[in-house]
């Protein structure tokens, strides 16, 4: 271990802690920006699931007129004479 001379070089302190905290709230910022993006990732997410399962409602009443509809006319085609 070398023998140097104990004395605080505070401006060179300075430097090191204020690069330090650069760093750290350059990293705090990403976090919080990623934060915000899963939440409104989330939201999102939730509303297109309910927009998916009303859209998967309206095909299923959709198809049930449908098939109303298709036995109705089978039921009027075989009433037609020959």
């Amino acid at each position: 271990m070398q023998n140097r001379p104990l004395f605080l070089d505070a401006a060179a302190d300075l430097k090191h802690s204020a690069r330090v905290d650069a760093e750290f709230n350059s990293l705090e910022a990403k976090v919080a920006q990623f934060v915000g993006l899963c939440e409104r990732l989330r939201a999102e997410n939730h509303d297109l699931r309910q927009q998916l399962a009303s859209a998967k409602n309206d095909a299923k009443r959709l198809n049930e007129r449908i098939e109303g509809a298709k036995l109705k006319l089978e039921s009027l085609l075989a009433r037609l004479p020959d």
